[in-house]
């Protein structure tokens, strides 16, 4: 046994982990500059990708020779950052796209989400950790989300919806890794979904005005305003949850009220969270779930990017038309091509097999990282490596589904392929982390 410690020992780094991680960064590279190659911006793109490139290696190094240990020690240092950060550039943060998400530097621009994401899975990592006695209590999960609140609070304010998007699936995954019961995920999860689904409907009768002829839809949009009407719908919503609960009662003794306070305070606080959402939309997001529901009520304006970048895939047939030989974005008609839809250019450039190939090492990223989880050392380790699996499925899940239509178009980055520091730093310092913890997994330092 100790001679199996021993070469298990010596190998300090997955090779095979990063040897996948080096051919998403060389295929993402040539992407990048071959979406760019007609824009105007080019040197500027390729110059900062190429900064980023070593930035993002040595974050890399140094966080990989660094004790992931230090993280839990100094959570709250970790968490001071984070929200300094994010209420530092709601005051002198740039405005870029609409929201107001970036310091502006010398050289570059820094997207501090970005890190605040990873720095989310060590607080989080660390809370579940010393919670792990009181994991099925219902106060745990509560907590849990008072700690994320204020992250997404002031991601709101930007507003960036995109980074919450990324942000709330990675602790429901952490959650369900340190064993807190489905009902409690369940119920953030129809949380969630209500706070979601409430801005689109009414976002879908914003754009299509004769919906208020009917009295019903009439009175649902007048809930996405803080008016009396809100109010009587949450005292009804109190009423028929003490109902429900008295007439279950007399059937099944054993029922527990919390299952009827649970439903009522999903819909109360999600009606909350959906008018704050609503509020805080822009023109230019409410677009984009029009599109998401129907892509062709606006071929020419918002449905325009996914259209053409579904083009440019289904013209790279299965081989694809070469590395800079491709029309449909290197001649500008898919926009966002080398940050939001770089999975267009590959498609179209690398055809089926580079889609499937970039797919492949998605998963096979994935599968090591669930890997690195299960032979950590320690629980903080294995929930740090649950977060991080969860950040890259997510970005898999959302950019693959956006360009499937099963999800609306987000402007969620694919780590390693798309064009963007930030993301890229970000995710270089996650997977030192990673391999921290696969390194530490029988050391002692």
């Amino acid at each position: 046994m100790f001679l199996q410690k021993s070469k298990i020992k010596k190998s300090r780094i997955d090779w095979f982990f990063l040897g996948a991680i080096a051919i998403l960064l060389i295929i993402g590279t040539i992407s990048i500059f071959s979406s760019v190659a007609a824009l105007g911006n080019q040197a500027r793109i390729v110059r900062t990708h190429l900064l980023a490139l070593p930035i993002a290696f040595t974050a890399f190094l140094f966080v990989w020779n660094f004790n992931y240990q230090v993280f839990q020690d100094q959570w709250k240092i970790v968490y001071a950052a984070i929200i300094i950060a994010l209420t530092g550039v709601l005051f002198f943060g740039i405005a870029d796209k609409g929201a107001q998400s970036w310091f502006r530097l010398p050289f570059f621009s820094v997207q501090p989400s970005e890190f605040a994401r990873i720095g989310l899975i060590l607080v989080m990592a660390n809370y579940l950790d010393k919670s792990i006695g009181k994991i099925k209590e219902f106060s745990t999960v509560l907590i849990a989300l008072g700690i994320s609140a204020p992250v997404f609070f002031l991601l709101i304010k930007q507003p960036d919806f995109s980074a919450i998007l990324t942000m709330l699936p990675i602790v429901l995954i952490m959650l369900f890794c340190a064993g807190a019961r489905l009902f409690h995920i369940f119920i953030i999860m129809g949380f969630a979904f209500t706070t979601a689904l409430l801005p689109i409907l009414w976002t879908m009768i914003d754009l299509n005005p004769n919906l208020m002829q009917n009295s019903f839809i009439n009175f649902f949009y007048s809930l996405s305003r803080f008016n009396w009407y809100l109010a009587a719908v949450l005292a009804g919503l109190i009423v028929f949850a003490y109902i429900f609960w008295f007439v279950f009662s007399k059937f099944y003794r054993n029922i527990s009220k919390l299952y009827f306070v649970g439903i009522a305070l999903v819909i109360a606080l999600g009606l909350f969270s959906g008018i704050i959402v609503k509020k805080q939309m822009k023109y230019y997001q409410q677009k984009r779930l029009e599109v998401f529901l129907s892509p062709n009520t606006d071929p020419k304006g918002a449905g325009y990017n996914l259209i053409q970048a579904q083009v440019a895939i289904g013209s790279g047939g299965l081989m694809g038309k070469g590395v800079f030989s491709g029309t449909q974005a290197k001649l500008g008609f898919v926009p966002e091509r080398h940050t939001d839809f770089i999975l267009a250019v590959i498609g179209e450039e690398m055809g089926f097999v580079g889609i499937i190939l970039v797919m492949g090492l998605y998963i096979f990223l994935m599968r090591r990282i669930v890997s690195t989880a299960y032979i950590a050392r320690d629980r903080f380790g294995y929930l740090v490596n649950c977060g991080i699996f969860g950040m890259f499925m997510v970005y898999f899940s959302v950019n693959f589904g956006m360009l499937l239509g099963l999800n609306p178009v987000a402007g969620v980055p694919l780590p390693l392929l798309s064009y963007g520091g930030s993301n890229l730093v970000s995710t270089m310092i996650a997977i030192g982390i990673t391999q921290s913890i696969y390194s530490r997994r029988y050391a002692l330092t």
